[in-house]
Parts: structure tokens; C-alpha cells; sequence
């Protein structure tokens, strides 16, 4: 197993690759369309069609037969980063309002599918190009070539530019680096219903920094630039606009010196609605961009949350929104609360007429699918614990769920097959409450350990505000199960100000928050350890990534009297390095006081440094920059303190595939070894 598993968990990536995602259901409820590669080692995806009558499944789009599985250009690479998609072939697709016509990119190329025929064919619109969407009435498709929102027919001809850039720095028709990475808006450009116009991002990054990121292993390659809107500097300036086919344009105006963030921008049948945010993020509010009314406003004295899918109409106009009050996310529909305290709501999946269908749990370790509707109220449609998600569409729903017992993809009764491969390790894993703060955690212990050995201790933690680790989700804890199959106790807990339990609790990551975050790892460690005495607390090592990477090292740094070793993996060390509207959320803008980012940063810590310490990152990270581990390796070589570093040339802030495992295995059983 040690030999077998890590390169098969790259390889794999994960073993998602041949699952089954991305699904469409045809608005007659009779298809479904998806994403899914041909094999469990195959990263190429290809676009299928489910018939539900008769389980028939139907190749769509295959970029391989077409040529194009080849490079990626350097703008759809960064999109697929944004996204966390190291696939190659079709990464996302679009249909027009049918669902029979098919726009998709592969390589450097554009095709449209027909879903009747299942044939393909390539449309000559310039290269390189991304975020191809196909227009509702499924006779255009837009794109953005150099920055520039283009359009080309569905049957290649009439390819033009509706807005060219004015300077290098301007783009139409992309997202801005903190709207794809902390808002989660991947798009810059929403075709209209009618087919005719299309409401439009213009973004100006000259205001932006210059960074760069260079390739050590190709000392002849430039540098790649990056304008990055760091903590407490100047953002990039964003416009809406909306552009006809025939030449119109027009600006829409709300006021953008208060409502620096456009959040998202939804066109239905009814109109465009336009979602802002302020600097602060203390308040958001959804627009009627005809009209100029506010329909809904959400005001916050920390932070506004900005909850994935929302808003949507319904069939009849109502808007579908969400309210924090109390200690509940809670769902509204038309402003009224449809939803009781203590089911939080985590995302929006979808409005199919006036049945809204939706995500939430009142137990965080688990993720279930709900749907509302004046006439059948409010109904749950999963009862497995688990993370389950869905889609619906002419009263057909699929459900998508990973549980402790495996995946599995139903639609009315079908079963969408996945071709991932199995894991050879296969977790055993326990949930506990940890606490006063009856903290989620997961233990696991090797699969042929017996009571009464002694075993060191692995903390294995996010621990941050973006995600859970602990959830009843069998692939969540591949790797952990692993680590203790080599010998260790692995715990796994979430502290206050990861997602999942509520609005307060989220904000337990406002201000000086890393002293929190240590203190509730330790909290899940004793109870832990009351419960299984084998555990050896004199060696107890950390590992983790990003958030879990910074959490990682400070747990050596701050608190050594309890962590012994740790592996730190692209972590945040100086937090004035970050981007504005995710560090300013939790810390403020530094420019008004920089306190909590010099508190909460770990450079100054480093003389304090008396454990082994590896760092890990990636030279090519344009979310959390390796500038970030080179100025901590810097003041850790400046105060005598050694360390092991690992750089992953070419590498972005996703960890590549390969084998990582092994060497942090090795640093931590020499580190952890009984002296």
C-alpha cells in the first residue's frame, strides 16, 4: 500500500476522475447531459447524454476524436485554477434554453454539439479563446479572445468583436481575480433571454500591483506578470454593461464608488438583477438593473455572506434569497422565511418553475438535498448521512451524493454511472463531538491496529472558513485513512469559523483568529486522547494545505509545548500578502489598522522555531504566491533554524499529480520517531 497508493491517488486524481458531474436535465425532464471521463485514469472528459426512458447512454462531445485534447491556452488554464479542475478535455459547457444544442471548448478549439445527432463541429473563432457560451435561442455563441467579448454564429459564420479592450490592462467578459476566487463568480458576460444582448463585465486592472512568477527549471522563459489586488490596496475597477448583437450599448449605473464588488448578475425571463457588495462586505444588495429598485439588502456589521446560487427567481417572479438571523441561514422566498432555525442553507442548486432545490443540514458533518414550493412546502430528498448536491429541471431531479459508503449519481430512478476507480485504502473512520464547542472531529486508526499500542498523533485539519473537512464523505479521508495505515492516530476537527454550523460561528474567524484555531486542534486532541489513551501526545504532528498549511506551521511556531512536527503545504505566512476581499472580510482593511495582520502573520515567529518543519509549495501559485513560504524559509535560515523545504516546479496552488505523500510520510516518521 505504501507503494501503490500515493502515485495511484495522482493518477486518479483523488479517484474523481471518471465520476460523473456537471449535470444538465433537458427542460421536458426526459436527458440528461453530464461530464465524465472514460476511465478512473483518464483525465480527458467527454460531454454524455443520458435517455431516462430507456438508460441508453450517448457520446455528445469527444475532444479526443476531434483533435483537440491537446494544450490548454494560458487563459482557459488560469479559469480551470480558479475552478480547482486539473481535467483535461471539456471542463464546462453550455446549452441553449432546449438543451439540444451544445457549445463546449477543448484545447484551443470551439465546437457546438447537436444532442439529437450527438455530432460535433468545430467553429472557426479566433484562438486563444475561453468561457465559450452558447447564446438561449442556440443560434450564437459568445467568447473572450485577448480580453475582447466576441460572438460567433452557430453555423461559423458572422465571427466578431461586440468590446475590444481600450488598454492591456482591460478585459471584457472575465471575472476579476477576487470575484473567482473569493466570490466564486467564474463568469464575466450573461446572455439575455431573447438571444440579442448580453450584459457584460468591464474590468480594468491597471490600479492592480504588478506580481510575477517565474520558472526556475526554464531559466530562458519571462516571467509570467499578474496584476494582484493585495489586502489594503486599490482593487480592479469593474463596469456592467450591456451590449446588443446589433451594435447597442449602455452602461449601467448603481453607484459603483459604494458597491465596489460585483457579486453576480442574473438574467431570467423577468430582467437583469445585479448582486453588489461594498468594500467593507457589511453590505449587499440585489438590484433591478431596469428599473434601479432594491429588492433585497443584507446588512451585517462583520460581514456579509455571499451563499453559492443565490439569487434566482421563480416561474412567477418571486426572489429567492437567503437571511442570517439568530444563529440559522435561513431560505426566503418573496421575503418570507420558508425554512426553521437550525437548518442551515449552503447553496442554491436550482429553481425549476416555483420548486426551489437547495442544500443544507442542521448536523454539519452532513449535506443534504431540500426542495420548497408554495404547494408541497418543504421537503427533504436525501436521508444517508452525507454531502449530497443536485439539479433539476421539468420536474426530473438528479441527486449526486458521496457518503461513507460511496458515491452514487440517481435521476428519477437511473443510476448515472461512474467509471472512477476503487481506493485500495478504505477508511474506517469515527465522528465525535469534541468539547464544550462539540467540535466535528473524525479519528482514524490503521486498519490492523489493536487496542493498548501505542501510536504517535496526526492532526490532519483545514481549519479554515472556505470548507469542512469533517463530513460524512468516505473520499474525504482517502488520505487520512492512509497516513494511519503507516502508524498513526489521525484526527481530523473543524473549529469555529468553518462553514456549516451557523452565522456566528462562521464569524468566529473575524480578527485574531489563528489562537482560536489552535486552541480547539488541541481541544479535539485531549478529548481524543481521554477517550483512546494509546495515544502518545508526546509525538503529535501536524499536516495541511493552504489554510491547513498556515494552520500547520503556526501550530509549531506558536505552540511547540503540543505539536512536535509539522508539514506545512502552500500556506499564508505574511497575511498582507493576500487578496482584498477575502483577507479584509476576516481582518479589515489594514490601511485603518493593521493589528490583526501583523498578529495573525507567522514571519515574526520564526526564531521561535525548535521543531521540524517542512514547507511545501508550488512555484507557479497565483492564489497564495510562493512568496509567501520563500519570506518564511528566509527569516527561518536568518534566525538558525532549520527546516526542510520542498518546491514544486510549475506547480499552482492545486497540488499537482504526483507522488507528495511519501516525502511528508518520510519528514514526519524521522521527526515523530520514538527518541
Amino acid at each position: 500500500m505504501l507503494v501503490s497508493f500515493p502515485p495511484l491517488l495522482a493518477r486518479t486524481q483523488g479517484f474523481g476522475l471518471g465520476r460523473p458531474h456537471r449535470f444538465t436535465v433537458a427542460p421536458d425532464g426526459k436527458r440528461v447531459l453530464f461530464l465524465r471521463s472514460a476511465g478512473g485514469e483518464d483525465p480527458v472528459r467527454l460531454l454524455w447524454e443520458l435517455e431516462l426512458a430507456s438508460g441508453e447512454e450517448r457520446l455528445v462531445g469527444d475532444p479526443g476524436s476531434a483533435g483537440a485534447a491537446g494544450p490548454m491556452s494560458a487563459a482557459e488554464r488560469a479559469r480551470r485554477e480558479r475552478a480547482r479542475d486539473r481535467s483535461a478535455g471539456i471542463s464546462d459547457y453550455s446549452t441553449d434554453r432546449g438543451a439540444r444544442v451544445i457549445a463546449y471548448t477543448a484545447g484551443q478549439k470551439l465546437f457546438v454539439a447537436d444532442a439529437e445527432s450527438g455530432e460535433s463541429r468545430e467553429l472557426p473563432a479566433l484562438t486563444p479563446l475561453t468561457d465559450a457560451t452558447i447564446s438561449p435561442d442556440g443560434t450564437a455563441v459568445a467568447y473572450v479572445h485577448e480580453g475582447a467579448l466576441r460572438v460567433i454564429n452557430c453555423d461559423g459564420t458572422g465571427d466578431r468583436a461586440l468590446a475590444t479592450p481600450e488598454g492591456d490592462d482591460v478585459t471584457y467578459g472575465l471575472a476579476e481575480h477576487v470575484a473567482s476566487e473569493s466570490m466564486e463568480r467564474l463568469r464575466g458576460f450573461w446572455w439575455a433571454p431573447d438571444g440579442q444582448h448580453l450584459a457584460v463585465a468591464r474590468v480594468d486592472n491597471s490600479p492592480l500591483e504588478i506580481w510575477y512568477l517565474s520558472d526556475p527549471a526554464d531559466p530562458a522563459a519571462p516571467p509570467t506578470a499578474q496584476r494582484y489586488p493585495r489586502a489594503g490596496t486599490d482593487n480592479a475597477v469593474v463596469e456592467l454593461f450591456v451590449l446588443g448583437l446589433d451594435g447597442e450599448r449602455r452602461a449601467v449605473e448603481f453607484g459603483w464608488d459604494e458597491y465596489e464588488y460585483l457579486v453576480d448578475v442574473v438574467w431570467d425571463q423577468h430582467g437583469l438583477l445585479v448582486v453588489l457588495q461594498n468594500r467593507p462586505q457589511t453590505k449587499m444588495r440585489v438590484v433591478d438593473a431596469d428599473s434601479g429598485d432594491v429588492l433585497a439588502e443584507t446588512h451585517d456589521p462583520l460581514w456579509t455572506t455571499i451563499v453559492p446560487g443565490f439569487p434566482r427567481r421563480t416561474r412567477e417572479g418571486s426572489l429567492v434569497w437567503t437571511e442570517d438571523r439568530g444563529d440559522t441561514r435561513h431560505l426566503t422566498v418573496a421575503g418570507e422565511t420558508v425554512t426553521p432555525p437550525g437548518l442551515q442553507i449552503a447553496a442554491l442548486c436550482g429553481v425549476d418553475g416555483d420548486t426551489v432545490l437547495f442544500t443544507g443540514s442542521s448536523e454539519p458533518t452532513e449535506q443534504h438535498l431540500w426542495s420548497w414550493s408554495a404547494a408541497d412546502g418543504l421537503r427533504r430528498l436525501t436521508t444517508e448521512p452525507g454531502e449530497h448536491t443536485g439539479t433539476r429541471a421539468g420536474g426530473a431531479t438528479v441527486i449526486s451524493s458521496d457518503t461513507l459508503s460511496g458515491f452514487s449519481a440517481m435521476c428519477e430512478g437511473r443510476t448515472v454511472r461512474s467509471l472512477a476507480l476503487s481506493s485500495p485504502v478504505v477508511p474506517k473512520v469515527s465522528l465525535l463531538r469534541a468539547g464544550k464547542n462539540e467540535l466535528r472531529t473524525a479519528v482514524l486508526f490503521p486498519a490492523v491496529w489493536q487496542r493498548g499500542e501505542r501510536l504517535p498523533v496526526l492532526l490532519d485539519p483545514y481549519g479554515g472558513p472556505a470548507a469542512q473537512r469533517v463530513v460524512a464523505n468516505r473520499r474525504q479521508f482517502y488520505v487520512s485513512q492512509w497516513f494511519a495505515d503507516q502508524g498513526f492516530a489521525v484526527i481530523v476537527a473543524d473549529g469555529r469559523g468553518t462553514p456549516g454550523r451557523g452565522p456566528r460561528w462562521e464569524r468566529e474567524a473575524r480578527g485574531e483568529r489563528i489562537g482560536k484555531v489552535l486552541d480547539d486542534q488541541i481541544e479535539a486532541l485531549e478529548t481524543v486522547a481521554a477517550l483512546y489513551p494509546e495515544l502518545d501526545l508526546s509525538r503529535v504532528g501536524v499536516r495541511g494545505w493552504s489554510d491547513g498549511g498556515y494552520l500547520a506551521a503556526a501550530a509549531v511556531l506558536r505552540r511547540p509545548d503540543v505539536f512536535h512536527a509539522a508539514v506545512a503545504g502552500a500556506p499564508v505566512t505574511d497575511e498582507r500578502l493576500y487578496d482584498t476581499h477575502w483577507q479584509e472580510r476576516f481582518l479589515g482593511d489594514p490601511r485603518v489598522d493593521p493589528t490583526p495582520y501583523e498578529k495573525e502573520s507567522l514571519i515574526a515567529d520564526a526564531p521561535n522555531l525548535e521543531r521540524p518543519l517542512m514547507l511545501i509549495h508550488g512555484l507557479s501559485d497565483d492564489n497564495v504566491y510562493p512568496a509567501h513560504t520563500m519570506r518564511l524559509s528566509a527569516a527561518l535560515l536568518a534566525a538558525g533554524k532549520p527546516h526542510t523545504l520542498l518546491t514544486l516546479a510549475g506547480a499552482s496552488h492545486m497540488p499537482p499529480d504526483v507522488d507528495l505523500l511519501t516525502p511528508q510520510l518520510r519528514f514526519l516518521q524521522d521527526a515523530l520517531a520514538p527518541r
